[in-house]
């Protein structure tokens, strides 16, 4: 991306990602727990639920940064491979601090951590500019006698393209990651659409948020809740996730540039330490965690 005035950098909106995060983290485990603690008391919990509302609607904003940042640092890596190893460590070593904070478990399976989806989303694209530059390259050597050859393997590679993409969704649904197949299409989203406008991209980002965390719903909803909820409550529900579309606005004010960022350490550290953080903040004041649902 050409750099331009605009005053944000990428460790800007890095920095805001993990603002943002945190805040949607801290109304998630001990704002939760304490809603549950006065709730079990017999007090009026409604303008508490209404805080922990507008508190998660700010944590929204995480994600989408997320998903942008990822595809920008995908564009410009050196190593996609490390890039993708560094993501999956990460992803391992943070599921336990995620699960004790949201799960009020060491260790299951309901629920992954972001950063599994966040891996998914790189190894689909990785797969994809592979893809794609086989394509170009087997355009390239194209010769007539060889050209119904050639339109065969490039269209195995098109199908490995769109099969790398269905199949990264599939992994993060039936996995459990968090956000789900949403996650990995918004990634994907924003990096197909990286050198668009910024206008260009809200609509197509915007459907992808919200008929995916329909879909997703819809389906736990048949899986977990034997479809007690209808297809218009899910619908509503997910207006929710339109809150993180506020994150355009510092993403039309970033000037593609990489910006003064912390050192790489601590941006890969804060994420299992912060986790480990509220669960000790939530366990010694309220002596247990609850499960967030």
């Amino acid at each position: 991306m050409q750099q331009s005035r605009m005053p944000f950098s990428g460790a800007v909106l890095k920095n805001l990602a993990y603002l943002t995060m945190f805040i949607d983290h801290f109304f998630a485990a001990p704002f939760e727990s304490y809603i549950w603690k006065c709730w079990n008391a017999g007090q009026d919990v409604s303008l508490l639920l209404q805080i922990q509302a507008a508190g998660r609607a700010v944590g929204r904003v995480a994600f989408i940064l997320f998903a942008f940042l990822l595809a920008e640092g995908f564009a410009y890596t050196h190593s996609r491979s490390r890039y993708i190893l560094r993501l999956g460590v990460l992803a391992v070593l943070s599921e336990i601090p995620f699960d004790l904070t949201f799960m009020g478990a060491v260790l299951e399976f309901e629920h992954q951590n972001i950063f599994f989806t966040l891996m998914t989303g790189l190894l689909v694209l990785a797969v994809w500019e592979w893809a794609k530059e086989r394509i170009r390259e087997l355009r390239g050597d194209a010769a007539g006698s060889q050209e119904g050859a050639v339109r065969a393997r490039v269209c195995l590679f098109r199908l490995a393209r769109i099969g790398a993409l269905l199949a990264g969704c599939a992994i993060a649904y039936f996995l459990h990651f968090d956000y789900a197949h949403m996650g990995v299409l918004l990634i994907f989203v924003f990096y197909l659409l990286r050198d668009r406008p910024v206008w260009v991209r809200v609509l197509p980002v915007a459907c992808v948020m919200y008929f995916g965390d329909f879909s997703v719903n819809w389906f736990d909803n048949l899986r977990l809740w034997d479809g007690y909820y209808t297809a218009g409550e899910l619908l509503q529900f997910a207006l929710g996730e339109m809150w993180g579309l506020a994150a355009f606005v510092p993403i039309a004010l970033y000037n593609g540039s990489k910006g003064k960022q912390l050192p790489k350490s601590f941006y890969y550290a804060f994420y299992p330490l912060h986790l480990l953080a509220l669960y000790g903040l939530t366990i010694l004041l309220f002596g247990t965690a609850m499960r967030v649902g």
